[in-house]
């Protein structure tokens, strides 16, 4: 009898399901019941209901109270395949547990697994070196979770140590996209392969989540006509140029600032250096009276020690400093001096 109670239990152990621990202890509680009131007797207390399940719950604990126990030999048999079948079930439920847990941490390093995210920001391909510098950045931001996917030909996830989602496949199928959950995305950077790529991975992006205002690095800027037939809103960034993609992934718009700054007719940005007869000016005063004199705003200083980007205005600042600012026309000395001057006279 023992020995067909102990195969039986051997057979429901291998199943491979969450049931199993439940069935296991199910049989176990239900063939020992009877059986310890065979060896033990009608009168015995163990057997009552009341304290049968009780002696049941801290004998295949292990933790054994000793407030009821079998007394006889047939009994005694009948515990131990009770203790038996409570270290059984617990072993098949940490077995499977544990089975699970790697299971779910192979499909996500394999980028097989479907992501649970929202908010994020999704990075579409994957290049060594330069990904890591571009998801460190956003990162770094901190606002928002960060997505890698990239193509079959990583097969593994890169970056496992940033602690950012991974997905991979073919990227111009809208199925992957959903993987990484581009549906929810706060932002999307098509950083493809090629500029080719790029815009057929665009087209993607629109069909899934045609709300978003997708970033896309661009060898050939000349492309990025081609890129808003597709979406107006799309929003194009030179691909060697990575703090950039960032940059506009994080404040959208900012690409284009940049190049006004840097085309002329429009706030160009001039220097202009600190005569001795304005040594120990602060930087808040340069920054109120070209402002207000000559519509001007003040960026940066340089001192012969560092480079101040928009310090404190109580920062002082030594003759021969440059100041770094926007304005329509170049500001001389002379019109530096006097904008200050007239600042002076103002307030007194």
């Amino acid at each position: 009898m023992p020995t067909v109670l102990f195969r039986l239990l051997q057979r429901l152990i291998s199943l491979r399901s969450w049931a199993t621990p439940a069935l296991v202890i199910a049989f176990v509680f239900f063939t020992s019941w009877p059986l310890m009131a065979l060896f033990e007797g009608a009168d015995s207390e163990l057997i009552a209901p009341e304290n049968y399940w009780w002696w049941f719950l801290v004998t295949t604990s292990t933790v054994g109270y000793g407030d009821f126990y079998p007394e006889t030999t047939g009994g005694h048999i009948i515990g131990v395949y009770v203790i038996v079948g409570g270290i059984a079930t617990l072993t098949t439920l940490f077995t499977h547990l544990a089975t699970t847990l790697e299971t779910a941490r192979g499909r996500r390093m394999s980028g097989s697994a479907s992501l649970h995210v929202s908010d994020h920001i999704v990075m579409l391909g994957y290049t060594p070196g330069r990904s890591e510098r571009i998801v460190d950045e956003l990162l770094a931001d901190g606002r928002h979770p960060v997505v890698l996917a990239s193509w079959d030909d990583v097969d593994h996830h890169p970056i496992p140590d940033r602690g950012i989602g991974f997905v991979r496949g073919d990227l111009m199928t809208d199925d992957v996209l959903r993987r990484a959950r581009l549906d929810q995305a706060h932002s999307v950077l098509v950083d493809a392969r090629d500029d080719n790529e790029a815009l057929a991975v665009a087209v993607t992006v629109h069909h899934v989540n045609p709300a978003l205002q997708p970033v896309i690095a661009l060898r050939d800027m000349s492309r990025s006509e081609h890129l808003r037939y597709v979406d107006e809103k799309i929003r194009c960034v030179q691909w060697h140029t990575p703090q950039m993609i960032t940059e506009e992934l994080l404040d959208p718009g900012i690409t284009q600032v940049y190049s006004q700054l840097v085309t002329h007719g429009g706030g160009n940005t001039y220097s202009c250096q600190l005569p001795a007869s304005l040594d120990r000016v602060s930087y808040g005063d340069c920054q109120f009276a070209l402002g207000k004199r000559h519509d001007a705003t003040v960026l940066a200083a340089r001192t012969d020690e560092q480079l101040l980007i928009s310090p404190a205005w109580s920062t002082r600042l030594p003759e021969g400093s440059t100041l770094y600012y926007i304005c329509h026309q170049r500001i001389t000395q002379d019109q530096l001096v006097r904008a200050v001057r007239e600042l002076d006279g103002a307030r007194s």
